[in-house]
């Protein structure tokens, strides 16, 4: 007997039933398969994005968004910081590497970060296009900048105040842009990148004009806005900065290091590891519920087919009995209900991963094309090999007691039952 052939008959017997039944599972398993990638990819994003920082140094605040704004540029920064006081731990012995970055301007929602060469090589970037920045004004491109934007090197953008569109425009001031990156599928490629020169001059600037037109509307105080002006200019070498980007010399450092930071100056010291760690716990906790959700309409449409076995066993009694009498083993109908539950399982499952793959990757087109993240269908993580086990023996299960009836039906009451 050919008990696939058999199975797939009797499948194709109630074709509405069968294909709820092969839907429902679907649908469970698309879901379940989209949060596994979305939460693998989205951990492996931030954590590709805070490579090589050990530590984050701010204002006092809340540390996670200390580490938001100024790894991941996703959130407000808590404030500025002296770079005096920043240069000082900078250059403690326990610190190998240190990175400025000053923040506060944006670029049709792309935020500029006044940084140092060293920032982009912290990603190993290259540059697609151009070169690197060599004097005040100049700046450099991601490449999803580059691309939404349509900038090249000789493109000329004005950045607006606020780390959001709709910002007041330095009209005034524009940025020259000098080179473009290559992609990198980090948070650089969304970034526009120039000298803390840059950001300091053109706010210094801004400040000045708006104490001329202040000037211009009260004269009389001349001499007052006088001592105002050589006062900033004395002060200018007080710069601030918004982060500094450290990473250790040595691990023993993170034991020591933050602590001391936090305890003895006015900065903040936050550990990305960590707070990307608190970060994912609390994402995990949104995703285990929809998962959950997931789990649920795979146990329905576990039970669903259950229903339909048990139903349709009824309503194929006397056929099975007469299997029995042409020589068909008991043996070999049982394996055939059990069929009947592992095909439609495993054509479930197969819609199911086609749909949360498929989903996953015009998700992962859609952010590239829109932000520049990286992300994509086209993997297959090791969980996901586990859930297909699940589906099967689910199918298996479902099956198991229509199975067993027909294992144990008496062949001869069935007959004489007609």
């Amino acid at each position: 007997m050919n008990l696939p052939k058999l199975a797939f008959a009797n499948l194709r017997a109630s074709p509405l039933t069968s294909l709820v039944n092969v839907l429902l599972l679907g649908l469970g398993t698309a879901s379940i398969v989209l949060l596994m990638l979305i939460g693998d990819q989205f951990a492996s994003t931030l954590a590709r994005d805070a490579r090589g920082i050990d530590l984050v140094l701010g204002a006092k605040g809340s540390p996670v968004q200390l580490v938001l704004s100024s790894v991941y540029h996703a959130d407000i920064p808590t404030g500025n910081i002296p770079q005096a006081e920043a240069d000082r731990w900078a250059a403690d012995p326990r610190v190998e590497k240190a990175i400025p970055l000053s923040l506060g301007d944006s670029f049709r929602g792309f935020r500029i970060v006044g940084t140092t060469p060293d920032y982009a090589a912290l990603y190993q970037a290259q540059l697609g296009d151009g070169r690197y920045w060599n004097a005040p004004m100049e700046a450099v491109a991601g490449a999803a900048v580059a691309r939404e934007a349509k900038l090249a090197p000789g493109s000329i953008l004005a950045g607006a105040h606020g780390l959001v569109g709709g910002g007041h425009e330095h009209a005034g001031h524009p940025y020259h842009v000098v080179g473009v990156l290559a992609p990198t599928g980090t948070v650089l490629d969304r970034l526009i990148l120039t000298s803390l020169d840059s950001v300091w001059k053109l706010h210094e600037e801004e400040h000045h004009e708006h104490e001329h037109e202040g000037e211009d509307h009260d004269a009389g105080h001349h001499e007052d806005h006088d001592e105002d002006r050589e006062h900033e200019e004395a002060s200018s070498g007080d710069r601030e900065i918004t982060a500094m980007l450290l990473s250790y010399t040595s691990p023993l450092a993170a034991t020591s290091l933050p602590r001391q930071i936090n305890m003895e100056s006015r900065l903040q010291a936050a550990a990305p590891a960590f707070e990307l760690s608190r970060l994912l716990q609390l994402v995990g906790l949104g995703l285990d519920g929809l998962r959950a959700f997931a789990a649920v309409l795979i146990l329905t449409a576990g039970l669903s087919v259950f229903a339909a076995l048990y139903g349709a066993l009824k309503a194929r009694r006397f056929d099975l009995a007469m299997l029995r009498c042409l020589g068909a083993t008991r043996f070999e109908l049982l394996l055939s209900l059990l069929l009947e539950g592992l095909m439609l399982a495993a054509l479930g499952a197969l819609l199911g991963f086609a749909l949360g793959h498929g989903a996953m990757e015009l998700l992962g087109r859609w952010l590239h094309s829109a932000r520049g993240v990286s992300a994509s269908g086209w993997v297959w993580l090791s969980s996901e090999t586990l859930l297909l086990i699940g589906l099967l023996i689910v199918g298996l299960l479902a099956s198991a007691l229509p199975a067993w009836q027909a294992y144990r039906a008496d062949v001869a009451r069935t007959l004489a039952q007609g």
